[in-house]
């Protein structure tokens, strides 16, 4: 998920507002308190080779610790078999509603004639997230994300979790309540960020108002029997890389894990979910994306050994969307 659309304050009409709870959700989850709890998440798992090797690498060979993958992409297979043949890894689904690049593209799971309202004139799935707000009706939008959950069960895979490939799931309050409906009829954890979220609501501007109407979400999420995050980073794919850095994998660590640094300093007690784009670019990367450096760099910084000890120096206790769900289970 890149950014958490602004569309999602619609939803003030569905939810009512709550109060701001002093305790985390860390600690309802078991956590000591003031514990600063971590996710490592990559996102976009199954969308190229080159996707499914950054990922591989950052969770095998870095510290990264959890990802999503997009069940309707081309590469998903390989990296199902990946997930299959390595089961400790912390794997979910990236819920995809959107085919956004330009000569490399998918269609819906469920079939363009059950959900023709997800389709664009090429019958793939839209490429922004304003057009599937037009064209889709929630019922179309749960059909989809039923089959992409199917398919990945059909699979052999667990998901841990559920998230959203461009926030497209908040973007209006009917496909929220749908996007929270398949976490909960399925038990399994959706992304979403209902404590404090100092960082989320700093990013995206969000009132008070609006956070204490996540926070209810939160609420009826806890009360179902699942996790809930305490807050989000969504930042790293919006960091501008300077051009003198793009192409030198040295300097492009090093920006990177810096920045990763950084925002690490910037967490606040409770369990936050830090996104990023691991990608292990090669020369086909360019005709999917232009974004190669940003996700390269993102993989670079995970598997550097500065990230690493940062970690330890800001004492941050690293766990998964598994392990709070087993957490979650065992709290009254």
């Amino acid at each position: 998920m890149k950014k958490l659309s602004f569309l999602l304050f619609c939803f003030v009409t569905v939810f009512v507002s709550a109060q701001t709870s002093e305790t985390t959700y860390a600690e309802k989850l078991g956590f000591p308190k003031g514990a600063k709890v971590l996710i490592l998440h990559v996102d976009d798992a199954g969308m190229s080779f080159d996707s499914n090797e950054g990922a591989i690498t950052a969770m095998t060979k870095g510290v990264a610790n959890s990802c999503s993958v997009m069940m309707p992409c081309p590469w998903v297979p390989a990296f199902v078999a990946f997930l299959n043949a390595n089961p400790q890894i912390d794997a979910g689904l990236h819920l995809t509603l959107n085919a956004e690049w330009k000569n490399y593209r998918w269609v819906p799971l469920a079939g363009k004639t059950n959900v023709p309202g997800l389709t664009d004139t090429e019958g793939n799935l839209w490429k922004g997230v304003g057009d599937v707000v037009q064209h889709a009706s929630a019922d179309e939008v749960y059909k989809e994300i039923k089959a992409q959950l199917d398919r990945a069960i059909t699979m052999g895979m667990k998901p841990t979790h559920l998230d959203s490939h461009m926030g497209t799931l908040f973007a209006s309050p009917e496909f929220l309540k749908q996007y929270i409906r398949l976490g909960i009829e399925n038990q399994i954890p959706v992304m979403f960020p209902a404590g404090k979220a100092t960082l989320i609501q700093a990013q995206q501007k969000f009132s008070d108002q609006q956070m204490n109407q996540f926070r209810q979400v939160g609420k009826n999420l806890w009360d179902a029997g699942l996790p809930v995050l305490d807050d989000l980073h969504n930042e790293s794919y919006g960091w501008t890389i300077p051009d003198d850095v793009k192409n030198d994998d040295k300097k492009l660590q090093a920006y990177k894990t810096q920045k990763y640094i950084e925002g690490l300093k910037s967490l606040q007690p409770g369990v936050t979910m830090m996104i990023m784009h691991c990608t292990a670019t090669t020369e086909v990367f360019k005709e999917i994306s232009d974004s190669g450096p940003v996700r390269r760099g993102d993989m670079l910084a995970m598997i550097d050994p500065a990230l690493k000890k940062a970690l330890q120096d800001e004492h941050i206790i690293l766990t998964t969307w598994r392990e709070l769900k087993e957490r979650r289970d065992k709290v009254k």
